[in-house]
């Protein structure tokens, strides 16, 4: 399984010859060349995890492309959207996938709280949207760890890494920081993925990881 990182949280999943796109949002101005897809997953509905023109266009080239999200996205999006919760199992081509979680993390008292559900890729791949949720009874392979957000506190996204132990780590919702920021918080989720003697991958956008 190869897993692509792009702009902030947006991932591709490849395997056996196939694709699963993950929150396309509005930081990833261009989808890039889009090979096989045979499922989108947008954990929530802010637009810096998705937008309906990525959507559209995934859509266009992939008819009848499941797209699986909250009930919020399936109420916006201009494709159907298959509504999905923690707790909730689907299969699509080459990808199982496991839902978990369920509210966004706090940006403050004043914003109301949306729906939000990590995602469990192929028993290996775990990605949690805008949240801390730890998806309980799994041995997480590769953890998406989110460095960056209105809603985060570096000190909270270590504690996080600490308590999901994954054997690998990667940096995600990274471009609400500067270069040097970055920086900063990959060495920080660093060194909480290996206190359980994972290793972490500061991976660029466009860059990947094989496993």
């Amino acid at each position: 399984m190869r897993i692509i990182k792009h702009e902030h949280a947006h991932l591709t999943v490849q395997d056996r010859g196939e694709s699963l796109i993950v929150d396309p949002g509005s930081f990833s101005p261009d989808l890039g060349e889009l090979e096989t897809v045979v499922g989108v997953v947008i954990t929530h509905e802010h637009a810096d995890h998705w937008t309906p023109e990525h959507l559209e266009r995934i859509a266009g080239k992939f008819p009848g492309v499941a797209v699986f999200g909250t009930a919020a996205v399936a109420e916006a999006a201009p494709v159907e959207v298959t509504v999905v919760e923690p707790g909730d199992e689907h299969t699509v081509g080459s990808f199982s996938l496991r839902f978990f979680g369920g509210t966004h993390n706090q940006i403050h008292s004043s914003i109301p709280l949306v729906d939000n559900v990590g995602v469990l890729v192929n028993d290996a791949l775990y990605y949690p949207g805008d949240s801390y949720a730890v998806p309980e009874g799994v041995d997480v392979t590769v953890l998406a760890a989110p460095a960056g957000a209105p809603w985060l506190k570096i000190g909270e996204a270590m504690d996080y890494v600490l308590a999901v132990k994954p054997r690998h780590a990667f940096g995600t919702h990274e471009m609400t920081l500067s270069s040097a920021g970055t920086a900063m918080h990959f060495g920080r989720l660093a060194w909480a993925t290996e206190q359980n003697g994972g290793t972490f991958h500061p991976l660029a956008p466009g860059e990947a990881l094989e496993i």
